[in-house]
């Protein structure tokens, strides 16, 4: 019973871990590389936390206003404090699609989208394992209502 509860368990994740890379990680980058040629501009951090989340604020001037963005998921700069100056990229025709600078190659995101994608096999792999060890497992044990006093009365010991 163990053994197919790890089946799940390992299967599961695989997915989870797959789907994090293919869903949310490989976009996040690619999303991060599209800010590539974006319009330049130096900015203050306005709210920090899990950058890598998506859940920082940057604050700076585009024509001519005031503009509170969040940075996408797959930021650096987490640990930085509200107040710290950086410089950012930004669509000129959407000036809330931003990206630190340092993060528009993409590079973190798809570091994270390559790791997830590698939990995912190695999860994937233990999967198949386990479905081995549960189909031996089930070869091996006898004859579910065999008794071994049928066995004797067969002739066979």
């Amino acid at each position: 019973m163990r053994s197919r509860t790890a089946l799940l368990t390992s299967l599961v994740l695989a997915l989870v871990m797959g789907a994090l890379s293919a869903l949310v990680m490989l976009p996040a980058a690619q999303h991060l590389r599209s800010l590539r040629d974006g319009e330049r501009a130096h900015a203050t951090l306005h709210k920090s936390g899990a950058c890598l989340a998506g859940r920082c604020q940057v604050e700076f001037e585009a024509d001519g206003r005031i503009v509170v963005a969040d940075l996408p998921v797959g930021s650096g700069g987490g640990k930085s404090s509200v107040g710290t100056r950086l410089t950012i990229r930004y669509e000129a025709d959407d000036p809330r699609v931003v990206a630190r600078e340092e993060d528009v190659g993409g590079g973190g995101a798809a570091v994270l989208a390559v790791m997830s994608g590698a939990g995912a096999l190695l999860f994937l792999m233990t999967s198949v394992l386990a479905a081995i060890f549960v189909a031996r497992q089930r070869r091996a044990d006898p004859m579910p209502g065999r008794s071994s006093q049928d066995g004797r009365r067969n002739g066979v010991e």
